[in-house]
């Protein structure tokens, strides 16, 4: 498992509250992530969606996810790679050098 997707895989069991130490692949980790999904969805639908704004989830992929077969599968693997998403990008920004060109006011 590369370094990525091993902090993604600390951040989610953390954020999440579900137990990934025994978890090696992505598949194992959206799998666990998905049954994760349906106990909070059972919650009802203004806490699930709360929840999708605040990972920032794009209303258009969420709405295309709600409509397949396996949904809380599908949801989990948008919270996946949002979560990939935002690793990549912090290291991005974390390793780029500040210029007076990056400030624009």
């Amino acid at each position: 498992m590369q370094q990525e997707e091993e902090i993604a895989k600390q951040a989610l069991a953390a954020d999440w509250g579900i137990n990934l130490a025994d978890v090696f692949t992505e598949e194992a980790i959206i799998e666990k992530l998905s049954l994760q999904i349906g106990v909070i969805a059972e919650k009802g639908p203004d806490v699930f969606f709360q929840l999708m704004y605040r990972l920032d989830i794009p209303e258009k992929l969420l709405i295309n996810a709600m409509t397949n077969k396996e949904t809380a599968r599908e949801i989990a693997k948008l919270i996946y790679n949002r979560q990939l998403q935002k690793i990549r990008s912090r290291a991005f920004y974390k390793n780029k050098p500040n210029t007076d060109e990056d400030i624009v006011w």
